[in-house]
């Protein structure tokens, strides 16, 4: 196992700083936090440059809110200048924990994505005969700090990278403490429980390090269980295999080593059935012939129009914000073969402002 060091003077050198807050500053440089920043932009880069050296560095307070479309979650949003700090930390470490990385987890990977995972499934759906679709209970609430430090620990050697890293970590202990759903496993005491976990939703950190702490799994399912299709997008998982009753051994196999990583499976929703009556995942259903929209998604899309309406009225949002929401919308759902399903939604796109009369 190839180990690496001396990894903080490039973390911390200027040049890759500068890029760090370039990349954080894409599409986001509207926000009130990263005009902030960019008015001062050099000194407060410098700043934080100064303060990862001299190791007086610690993330600041995150901001909350709750998104509940398709299911509500907590998301976290870091200050901006921590933003820059994690951009910084994956930049160093992708290419190395990228050679390990199998080719079908799909998650907040360059080149990979939702719509290749959707082709790589569909791929499978037609080779086949079933498949097994699970997920992790409360994955991201649920990560043990210590078992994700051990593991990046393995391949990072450098005592000022992993200090950071543990700062960052430990930033998010009861940021999802009240969404977590605490268990004892095998070998467990009294205080097991109250050891710490979460990463915080919304964090690049958290995406990478999830990666990196589920990459046992997918090579425990790829080379122990002799799994030849597989596809994983974060804590979503669909084996397929030539019989039911293989799966179910499998998904037997896959508790237990996750239980390593006091992980679950959802019990509730996993299941094994036959690869012609078609698998729903990522936000789309898929047959060995085409994909389609779920009912719900279009449902939840009419909703929101029907929101942006309400707004635009009241002249409490402009045309930017419904071009953005439309494109964003149109762009996720392309795979689908619904044509005739678009061209009536986007024949009914009408916005009016409301003019009170004087």
């Amino acid at each position: 196992m190839r180990t690496y060091r001396n990894l903080w003077p490039q973390v911390t050198s200027w040049d890759h700083l500068l890029l760090a807050y370039h990349k954080c500053r894409r599409r986001k440089r509207f926000k009130r936090d990263a005009t902030e920043f960019d008015h001062h932009w050099e000194s407060n880069l410098l700043e934080l440059q100064r303060e990862l050296v001299e190791g007086r560095y610690q993330p600041g307070p995150y901001r909350h809110f709750y998104i509940v479309d398709p299911k509500r979650r907590k998301i976290s949003a870091a200050p901006f200048r921590d933003r820059v700090v994690h951009h910084a930390i994956v930049q160093v470490l992708e290419p190395i924990f990228e050679r390990r990385f199998i080719h079908d987890s799909y998650a907040c990977r360059l080149g990979k994505g939702t719509h290749r995972a959707l082709d790589r499934a569909q791929y499978f759906l037609r080779r086949y005969p079933f498949f097994l679709k699970t997920d992790i209970v409360r994955f991201f609430p649920n990560v043990d700090h210590e078992i994700l430090l051990r593991l990046l620990s393995r391949h990072i050697q450098d005592p000022r990278l992993m200090d950071l890293i543990t700062r960052i970590i430990h930033s998010g202990d009861g940021v999802l403490r009240e969404e977590a759903t605490p268990s004892y496993f095998p070998g467990d005491d009294l205080l097991s429980i109250l050891r710490p976990t979460g990463l915080p939703i919304g964090n690049l950190t958290s995406q990478f390090f999830a990666n990196v702490l589920l990459d046992g799994i997918d090579h425990f399912i790829k080379e122990e269980l002799k799994v030849g299709g597989y596809v994983r997008y974060a804590d979503d998982l669909v084996l397929f295999g030539n019989s039911k009753a293989e799966l179910w051994q499998k998904r037997d196999a896959l508790q237990s080593r996750l239980a390593q990583l006091r992980l679950r499976l959802h019990e509730h929703k996993t299941q094994v059935r036959p690869c012609s009556a078609g698998l729903k995942v990522l936000g789309f259903v898929l047959r060995r012939d085409g994909r389609r929209l779920p009912q719900s998604a279009i449902q939840r899309f009419r909703r929101r129009i029907r929101l942006l309406r309400y707004r635009f009225a009241r002249h409490e949002c402009d045309c930017t914000t419904i071009r953005v929401t439309v494109q964003a919308w149109q762009a996720h759902v392309a795979p689908a073969n619904s044509t005739g399903l678009f061209r009536d939604l986007w024949r009914n796109l009408r916005f009016a402002r409301f003019h009170p009369t004087r």
